[in-house]
């Protein structure tokens, strides 16, 4: 029999402090409940002592989800600990995840702590964890920059406490396969109570060596790996869990250890969290990305005619390519509507939800002949923004533009309840009409980033926008989607606004990364 490989998801944490990736709690939910049906062993749902809105993110997903355990880190300090404790009481079962630096560079300048201190502070954490929960896993943050003799000194130490997974993770990027691997294999051997605990890794992608350091730490006997979906993650992001769990899977000749995850539920949960976040999936991606099972050249197409294993090493259908769609269109009814939502994770809360969300649907069948998946993910995301907006809704927009005439556009919203209309001209029709929308909701925030993405195809698809927006060193995504792009825009810059303006906006604290 194979090892078990576990598959640690951390799309809500890590993922979550990609630069405007911030979710909103049933966001969360929502994601929480497809990393479920894919089986993801262990879900990291947030960072509870990082404010009251994670706190809470963290509890409803430990409330919800049944068959995942659920984790929440916490630094090496007594509060931390005890935040995660009581967000994740409810859980069916649950892990507690502390860490503290311990590479020269992060104890000197960072903590300004001695490294005897440093491993003083690790066994009193894990300690403290171990009065939640016997399920406790420690990390020596930036362990990629770590002195090895000293990592074996810590890690023995708090596998003592009772530590029952110790993840080694290259927090910067730096490491390449060959080294990684070969830290892995040694920290096994020297350290002498290492068979009590579950050897794991959690790999940036700077140098875009994430999945190639976690397949190679794999191999010399790392057992747990944490990723996340679509490889979000902080700066060029973490490892991509579906590139490993299909290398896995795929080269099964290489990897003495297997995975337990449904991968037919990759691409939905590849979808929503794009969908969720902002962050588009670029088509070359691997597994998920649009272009992944395309043949383009004619001596390709013609040896996957005659045997797709010409030039496919996996199915499409394993990771849900060719999974069978209902197809709707306006003339649906309620219940097929319903029964589609609820296959993509999305469970109504009350008749007047489902009302709702039906109704857009319906208008959206008026203006396009069959509604996809990504059609349904959006009209969620558009339901959940419309909470968020109460304060901001756009009422009527009017757009001008024509050959040789500077574009003007005239917009109305409904700000507090009082109606409001604003107009500008632009160097197009997109750029006049998120100026008028800026004259009148004044947020005086920069735009950092503007993007189109189409959710399916076809002229009569529609356009997902997202807008960055910047102001004091917060840092926010919206999103807006519609068949008129410039109506999609206008979407997507108030949801920006409305979270800016928000009294609860959560900023994570940087020196809680791992």
């Amino acid at each position: 029999m194979k090892d078990k490989l576990i598959i640690f998801d951390t799309t809500l944490r890590d993922g979550e402090q990609s630069p405007g990736a911030s979710m909103t709690r049933d966001e969360k939910v929502r994601i929480a409940k497809a990393l479920e049906r894919l089986k993801v062993d262990i879900i990291e749902a947030g960072f509870p002592a990082a404010s009251v809105g994670d706190f809470e993110a963290v509890q409803a997903v430990a409330n919800v989800v049944k068959d995942s355990t659920i984790c929440g880190l916490a630094r090496a300090l007594d509060k931390d600990i005890d935040r995660a404790g009581e967000a994740l009481k409810g859980a069916n079962s649950f892990r507690i995840h502390t860490f503290i630096a311990t590479s020269p560079i992060h104890m000197k300048m960072k903590l300004n702590m001695e490294p005897e201190q440093v491993v003083e502070y690790a066994v009193r954490a894990v300690k403290r964890a171990r009065q939640y929960t016997d399920n406790v896993e420690f990390s020596p943050e930036d362990a990629g920059r770590s002195d090895e003799d000293f990592l074996c000194r810590i890690l023995e130490a708090v596998i003592d406490a009772g530590a029952t997974t110790v993840n080694i993770p290259d927090t910067v990027g730096y490491s390449v396969p060959q080294e990684f691997g070969a830290t892995i294999s040694n920290l096994m051997q020297r350290i002498p109570n290492a068979d009590k605990a579950v050897f794991s890794v959690h790999c940036h992608n700077d140098l875009g060596l994430a999945v190639a350091n976690s397949l190679s730490a794999i191999i010399n006997g790392a057992r747990q790996v944490e990723c996340t979906i679509n490889g979000l993650g902080e700066r060029a992001g973490n490892a991509s869990l579906e590139e490993i769990v299909m290398a896995v899977r795929t080269r099964h000749d290489v990897f003495d250890c297997q995975t337990t995850l449904d991968t037919r539920e990759i691409l939905t949960c590849s979808k929503l969290v794009s969908s969720i976040t902002g962050f588009p999936v670029q088509p070359n991606k691997a597994i998920v990305g649009a272009n992944a099972f395309a043949h383009e050249a004619g001596i390709h197409q013609d040896g996957v005619l005659k045997n797709p294993e010409t030039y496919e090493i996996m199915k499409a259908e394993h990771v849900g390519w060719s999974a069978n769609k209902m197809v709707l269109g306006k003339h649906s009814g309620r219940n097929a509507f319903k029964s589609r939502m609820v296959t993509l994770g999305h469970a109504f809360k009350s008749e007047q939800e489902l009302n709702d969300v039906f109704f857009r649907f319906k208008q959206l069948a008026d203006k396009k002949h069959e509604i996809v998946d990504e059609d349904l993910q959006a009209l969620i995301s558009e339901a959940s923004f419309d909470a968020e907006e109460e304060q901001i809704k756009l009422i009527a927009l009017k757009v001008c533009s024509e050959t040789g005439e500077v574009p003007n556009s005239t917009v109305t919203l409904r700000i507090n309840n009082d109606e409001v209309t604003g107009s500008s001209t632009g160097s197009g029709a997109v750029d006049a009409s998120l100026k008028a929308i800026e004259s009148l909701v004044k947020s005086d925030a920069t735009l950092e980033l503007y993007s189109v993405n189409s959710i399916s195809n076809g002229t009569d698809a529609q356009g997902e926008v997202t807008v960055r927006l910047e102001k004091a060193g917060r840092i926010v995504n919206g999103q807006g989607a519609d068949t008129d792009i410039v109506i999609a825009s206008a979407k997507a810059y108030i949801h920006a606004v409305s979270k800016l303006k928000a009294v609860d906006f959560r900023q994570h604290p940087q020196q809680g990364n791992v």
